[in-house]
Parts: structure tokens; sequence; C-alpha cells
């Protein structure tokens, strides 16, 4: 088919996010998706955007560092970002003031908040805390929305974009990744990356490469609109919901998705109820009707880390949870690293390489 310098593999939001950088920094870029842009993970995902969570203090600066590229990114594209903040309480007991203590030493900013404070502030919340932290910086985003207006951005910058084109495997000439193989022919690329999500494994597999993941089907509920009912992002032991500018609520189908380690798919119909439940009990004086259940595959790398940059020569990769948190670090930091600008000590932690040695 056609030659191109660089070929991203997947169009949701990290493919997106890599496409828009590259071609602003005057780069030629295809990106191929064997379905329509934000169909898998990017579309069913609750859009947090924080650094509360964290696996290690590594991949907390990464997130923290996400955070601003959010912010830059939604200035550079003419978009609101003013940060609702949130409402933690996920954790209770030892765990809340462990949580507290480390975030206070890495200077992330929160505030104590008491039982009174919560309920001036959300008031149609049930049953308020004895504390919670506010996470005043942290927001929320449609990752879905923002992947298609970052893909139009690449595509009007002279990005080609090709959906409903599956690869069915990567080529190789003389110890190099040369491109892909699709049912339409060859595609020649000088550098090709896989943002593929959970189809990574399959596509690395005939190089002689195995990449473990973690199986992380989960699930998000949708509202009908509602009334103004949330300010915040609410994190409670039970449920984190927001509230869209639509007035529609979102709400992960397991508490604590971030960390959830359940690798059983959902019932769709009995985790949209059991959703449901949860909310109209947080908020018991709002008629919540469901709209939707979205459900899909959580890309989790095998250690729970992001897996970011070289795997072979003419070959990268950037397979991620929470892509919504953190496409937009990614994708200046590779594409720097991509274009010959040196490498970016704050993806040294996370270099695929880890699972390949």
């Amino acid at each position: 088919m056609q030659d191109t310098p660089f070929l991203i593999l997947g169009a949701g939001i990290t493919g997106a996010c890599l496409a828009h950088r590259l071609t602003r920094l005057g780069h030629p870029v295809t990106i191929l998706d064997a379905a329509v842009p934000a169909s898998g993970a990017s579309g069913a995902s609750f859009g947090w955007i924080n650094a509360s969570f964290f696996l290690s203090e590594p991949h907390f600066h990464l997130r923290h560092a996400a955070m601003q590229a959010h912010a830059s990114l939604a200035a550079e594209l003419g978009h609101d970002h003013s940060p609702q903040g949130c409402l933690w309480y996920e954790g209770q007991g030892a765990a809340f003031d462990e949580t507290r203590t480390a975030l206070t030493r890495l200077n992330y900013p929160h505030r104590l908040l008491t039982r009174a404070e919560i309920a001036i502030l959300e008031p149609a919340v049930a049953t308020p805390p004895d504390r919670a932290l506010l996470f005043p910086t942290e927001s929320a985003i449609d990752p879905a929305t923002l992947t298609r207006a970052l893909l139009a951005k690449a595509t009007a910058q002279g990005a080609t974009l090709i959906t409903g084109l599956t690869v069915t495997a990567l080529t190789e000439a003389q110890g190099r990744i040369t491109g892909v193989i699709t049912a339409a022919g060859p595609i020649t690329a000088r550098h090709t990356i896989l943002a593929t999500g959970t189809g990574t494994p399959a596509l690395l597999s005939p190089l002689g490469l195995t990449f473990p993941m973690l199986h992380r089907p989960g699930a998000i509920f949708r509202s009908q609109p509602l009334p103004p009912l949330l300010r915040h992002i609410l994190a409670t032991p039970e449920q984190e919901v927001r509230q869209t500018p639509d007035g529609a609520l979102i709400a992960p189908a397991a508490a604590h998705h971030q960390s959830d380690s359940s690798d059983t798919p959902p019932d769709p119909r009995q985790a949209a109820g059991a959703t449901l439940h949860r909310l109209r009990t947080l908020f018991p004086k709002a008629d919540i009707r469901p709209d939707r259940l979205a459900l899909a595959d959580r890309p989790v790398p095998g250690d729970g880390l992001p897996a970011i940059g070289p795997v072979l020569p003419g070959l990268s990769m950037a397979v991620m949870h929470s892509g919504a948190t953190l496409a937009p670090l990614v994708a200046d930091l590779m594409a720097a690293e991509l274009t010959g600008q040196g490498d970016r000590p704050l993806l040294a932690p996370f270099r695929p390489a880890r699972f390949f040695a």
C-alpha cells in the first residue's frame, strides 16, 4: 500500500495523542485501527485525571506530570480545563492515614475536610464521612471525545487515518521492524508504534516476545441526565462517581476501579443494577435512571505499570492503564524521543525491556 515515516497502530486516546503531537512537530503519520476510533477502552473510561492513585514513586511523578500535560493540551486545543477537584475517602482508617502521609511527603495538593465541610461542598451525599481529602487539582475528561478531536486535528495537519483494517502481522527485515501486513496489503514504515492495548501480546508473539498483560475487564455505568447534583469527582469506599456537564452520572461498576483486580467479566445486567443501587443509596433524593453500560478490557501490563518506549529497532510501544491520565504526557515524551531529541528520564522506569530480558 503506502510508505509512512510513522505508523501508529491503535486509534484510542494514546494513539490519537501521539498522532497529534507528531504531526504538530511536522512528521507524516499514518494511524491504523481495525475498528472505529475510541471504540475500546478509551470509549469505556471513567476519565479521572489524577495522581492520588499510584503504584510507585516514579509512577506518581509520571501521573503528576501528566496532569499538567492535560492542562497544556486543553489550552492548545482551546478547551476548558477547569479542575473540579476530587473528594476522596475510599481508604478508611489506617489506609486513609497512609495515603495522606504519602501525598504530603510528595507535596501533592490536598486538604483534610471534616464531616461538616464535606456536607457543605456536596449536600446531596446522604451520609458524609467523618473526614475526606480534597484534591483540588484533579479533573475529568471524556477520553472518546478527546480522541476524536485529536484525530481530527492530526488529519487536518496531514495525517492519514485508516479504520476497519486489521493488522495480521508485523514485518521484519534484517533485524528491523519495517511495517505491517494487512488484509489490503503491506504498509511500510520507518517506525511503528503499538498503541494497541490488549491486542499487543498477539502482535509481539510471532516475534518471539512474550508481553504479559493482566485480564482486567471493566464496566462504566452512565445515567440519564440529571439536574446539578455533584460538583466534585467523588471516591467513596463503595463507589466512584462524577457528573458530566450534560448532567449524566458516570460511575465504574467496581469499587476502587483503579486498583480493581477482578479478572471475571461482569454480567452487564447485574453490574448495571448493582451500580444503580449504590448510586441511589449515595444520592437518595435524586431520580437516577440508567442510560447505558459500556464494557471494555483495560490494557494493564503484567506488573500494573506502563510499558512505554523501544521494543526492537523500528518498533516502539505505549501500553498502559490509565491512558486517560497518561496519554498526553506519554505522547509528548515519546514524540521527542522518536524525533531524535534524546531519552526522557520520566520514562526510564517504564521501558518494555523489563518484560523481554
